[in-house]
């Protein structure tokens, strides 16, 4: 299965003042992920979601938003289809955070590009404190896995950032700049936890000794250690309409870009090269001057569409 289907949930219902956000995940044989995406379907037509679900033979991807009932009834559907391992971290936004329901079939829960074994060869969990412990060490080659525009908004004080554009990149990563480091001991970590499922995997497949990982991700961590006892600088950023939330997973300072997508600081939204939906510094000359034009018809269009809803 190489091509993506989705399908999306009719728009919400019934308004929402209070959104809880569950970001799920479970690397478990799926037998008939079709299936299984059609019955996911069932059930959030009938209840208050959005957000975006990924389905494949290997288990199952994704952050889904709604009430309290609404995610109650989306994680009991998941445990009693036999995801009773997931790794599950909730947390709240006022505003509605994704503007649909999705729920992908993809051949990868999270796409890597390259076959490993997470279920069967992983690297060593560590919890917030054992994690404080580890890369405080010098001897700890410390990376982040995710994307260049996700380092940008924050990272582990002493973090290498790989400047991959998507994961599939990180293996080509791993090949020219870590081969000569397999006998080190390699500390990593992302969002989740989901990517670094599939990192350690690669590492250890390619026969690096000692491999470690954050359980539960960054979102766990700030939820989990006080600021005081954190080496987390800056922001997560994620991908909701929140951009990014800090310790105690509260909303953060940061702004995106609705043009490229990159996390914005509140002093950035003031150079004159931001422009709300057209541009930012990091794009405002990657775009050319038509494209500016039906951004800014895409954004007056996305204005009138939420002045209707008032």
């Amino acid at each position: 299965m190489n091509a993506t289907v989705e399908q999306l949930a009719p728009v919400e219902q019934q308004a929402t003042t209070s959104w809880v956000v569950a970001a799920l995940y479970q690397f478990k044989e799926v037998q008939d992920p079709t299936d299984l995406q059609q019955r996911l379907l069932d059930l959030v037509n009938s209840i208050n979601l959005c957000g975006t679900l990924i389905v494949a033979g290997e288990g199952i991807n994704g952050t889904v938003a709604g009430d309290r009932d609404a995610i109650d009834q989306i994680h009991q559907f998941l445990l009693n289809e036999g995801f009773n391992s997931l790794e599950y971290k909730e947390s709240h936004s006022d505003e509605k955070p994704f503007r649909k329901m999705k729920i992908k079939l993809k051949s990868e829960i999270v796409t890597l590009g390259v076959e490993v074994k997470p279920r069967d060869l992983v690297g060593h969990y560590l919890d917030a404190k054992e994690w404080n412990d580890l890369i405080a060490r010098d001897d700890v080659i410390l990376i982040d896995t995710r994307n260049d525009y996700e380092y940008k908004a924050g990272t582990f004080k002493g973090a290498l950032d790989p400047k991959t554009e998507s994961f599939r990149e990180f293996p080509e990563y791993v090949k020219q700049n870590l081969e000569q480091h397999k006998d080190k001991k390699i500390a990593m970590f992302c969002t989740g936890g989901i990517r670094c499922e599939k990192s350690t995997s690669l590492l250890l497949q390619e026969g690096f000794e000692e491999v470690y990982h954050l359980k539960g991700g960054i979102l766990k961590y700030l939820e989990e250690t006080p600021a005081a006892e954190s080496m987390w600088e800056g922001e997560c950023f994620v991908f909701d309409g929140r951009t990014a939330v800090t310790h105690g997973v509260e909303e953060g300072q940061n702004i995106k870009c609705h043009a490229c997508g990159w996390p914005l600081l509140p002093e950035e939204v003031q150079l004159t090269s931001y422009e709300h939906g057209v541009s930012c510094k990091h794009c405002i000359e990657k775009t050319s001057e038509k494209q500016k034009e039906g951004f800014r018809m895409r954004q007056s269009q996305i204005t009138a569409a939420k002045r209707k809803r008032l």
